[in-house]
């Protein structure tokens, strides 16, 4: 029994999202909660802590309960290493482009290099979806909620 539940997707991914949720719910502890009405900072890490141990213990339950199949793998057989490099690349490069550059150039980096993981996008169809994220982004973010953080900036 012990020895199947190993070779499941679902009892990896299932716990890890437990404990994931599990860490922010205990680390949201270290902030003010506050109440429905007046909402402290921690508030939304605790919602989303204890959302992710919610969906993380029936994950894994399905794990528990269903039959081992036929074509379950751990890891894909097919290994992606552009769609891995890229997607982990794109937050990166928003932290990197971010600091230096702005929150304009941050976003649309972010968005370009994780889309150009996917196997069949272009490289025209990259660019136009960062745009098409970029600028209603930065406008959300910056004119709408005034994030405190430039569009634009130089500084190295």
């Amino acid at each position: 029994m012990f020895q199947t539940l190993l070779r499941k997707r679902d009892f990896y991914s299932g716990g890890l999202m437990t404990l994931l949720g599990a860490g922010v719910t205990l680390d949201s502890s270290t902030y003010e909660v506050g109440s429905l009405t007046h909402m402290g900072p921690g508030m939304f890490p605790l919602m989303l802590g204890v959302v992710l141990t919610f969906i993380g213990v029936l994950i894994f339950g399905t794990a528990l309960v269903t039959p081992l199949g036929e074509d379950e793998h751990i890891l894909p057989r097919q290994k992606e290493w552009r769609g891995w490099f890229c997607i982990i690349a794109g937050p990166v490069l928003f932290i990197i482009f971010g600091h230096y550059f702005g929150m304009a150039p941050a976003t649309f980096m972010c968005v370009f290099v994780s889309a150009l993981g996917d196997r069949t996008s272009t490289l025209l169809g990259s660019v136009l979806l960062g745009l098409a994220i970029t600028i209603p982004g930065c406008a959300l973010f910056s004119l709408v909620l005034h994030l405190p953080f430039p569009i634009f900036r130089w500084g190295f």
